[in-house]
């Protein structure tokens, strides 16, 4: 005798199917499977929202860094670049930082930290 292919055993099929995997019965028993699968969902939106937070945190850590070692703070290189009107969002700033921090140098003295007279170790910058 043929099998019945019900629509709940093609609805089962797709939740066992999420919940490839998963150990022990969240990934063979239909209930179980259904409740964990619903809350990977959950956590995985919660992540996505979670990583948009970490990396902007870790932009703006890197940006204070870069900014310490010109001479200034954070804040103030913020400020200065919004006063200037240089629209360079946190993530382009970091990674030219990152990357290249010649030109992280430029856009410093543009938002207005001009290079000061050498101070120890390296080049510092102040404001105008």
């Amino acid at each position: 005798m043929a099998r019945v292919k019900s629509p709940a055993a093609k609805k089962h099929r797709k939740i066992i199917a999420k919940a490839k995997g998963f150990k022990q019965s969240r990934r063979k028993r239909i209930h179980v499977a259904m409740e964990a699968v619903m809350h990977a969902g959950a956590y995985a939106y919660h992540g996505r929202k979670r990583r948009k937070r970490d990396m902007r945190a870790l932009w703006i850590t890197r940006l204070s860094a870069a900014s310490k070692i010109v001479g200034t703070s954070y804040s103030k290189l913020i400020s200065g670049l919004k006063k200037e009107k240089i629209e360079i969002d946190r993530k382009i700033l970091s990674d030219i930082a990152a990357t290249d921090f010649e030109t992280f140098k430029v856009v410093a003295k543009e938002a207005g930290f001009t290079p000061a007279p050498l101070k120890g170790a390296g080049q510092e910058f102040t404001s105008k």
